[in-house]
């Protein structure tokens, strides 16, 4: 998912890059050069503009190999590839509705060993997220073997002893636009952000808890197992975070964002 912000794109070389670098881990020609992708997007952003210019939309793309002519486990030979955009609206930010945070659980993360590869095939993910909706919360926090890795559908950060920390970028996570953009902005803002590993227990025991997205943004978890974060209320680090992140937002759509 791609934010556009006033037709301005979030990332969008990086967008591309990760697209690439998941279309060659499965063996999977890209068909159509970075400036193609950009130009059709910009072209649907337009398509879908208001009498008011071009309000906030989301961007999804989706690339599958084609249809085959039977079903087979094995990769289909010459087949055109199907190539699907879809473009939303996307509601501002209400910075008060995200102070309030959510729920959160932690789960045995269940899925495969290559969630770099950012895939269609989420059951894994789906799963997850339900049994965290089952459980009245609004997201699971997934734990591989005591380490924390990511959210069902987002990354996850974590303050620990004043520092923001979230685990490092490997097989068992998807490397968020988002999450590194947060790393950038809180490192040039003067907050201490490491990317390591960190465990459920000290999960339990941190100051802060964010999920990261690029349509949740920066979302603050106030409640995690039932118990609250800390106070039950977002934290400072995140109130400060959450006001660079937004000013880099509206620095993107004069163009001269990040």
């Amino acid at each position: 998912m791609i934010p556009a912000y006033g037709g301005q794109l979030l990332r969008i070389d990086e967008h591309m890059q990760r697209l690439q670098n998941s279309l060659d881990a499965i063996c999977m020609k890209n068909s159509l050069e970075a400036k193609q992708w950009k130009d059709i997007i910009h072209r649907l952003l337009l398509d879908n503009s208001g009498s008011g210019g071009i309000e906030d939309k989301s961007v999804y793309l989706q690339v599958t190999r084609g249809v085959a002519a039977k079903r087979d486990h094995g990769f289909p030979q010459q087949v055109n590839q199907t190539v699907f955009i879809m473009v939303n609206e996307l509601a501002p930010v209400n910075k008060e509705r995200l102070r309030a945070g959510v729920a959160a659980i932690t789960l045995d993360d269940i899925r495969w060993k290559a969630c770099n590869i950012k895939s269609i095939s989420l059951l894994g993910n789906i799963l997850l997220r339900q049994q965290a909706y089952d459980s009245e919360a609004a997201e699971a926090i997934l734990i591989n073997e005591g380490l924390v890795t990511e959210g069902a559908a987002s990354n996850v950060f974590a303050v620990i002893e004043g520092v923001l920390v979230t685990a490092p970028i490997g097989p068992r996570l998807l490397p968020g636009i988002t999450r590194d953009l947060i790393i950038e902005l809180a490192r040039e803002n003067g907050i201490a952000c490491e990317e390591r590993d960190f465990t459920e227990q000290a999960l339990l025991g941190a100051s802060e808890i964010w999920f990261s997205s690029s349509t949740k943004e920066i979302l603050p978890v106030v409640e995690l197992n039932g118990r609250p974060v800390a106070n039950g209320q977002s934290g400072p680090i995140w109130e400060k975070m959450i006001d660079i992140y937004q000013a880099n937002k509206e620095a993107l759509r004069n163009g001269s964002a990040k």
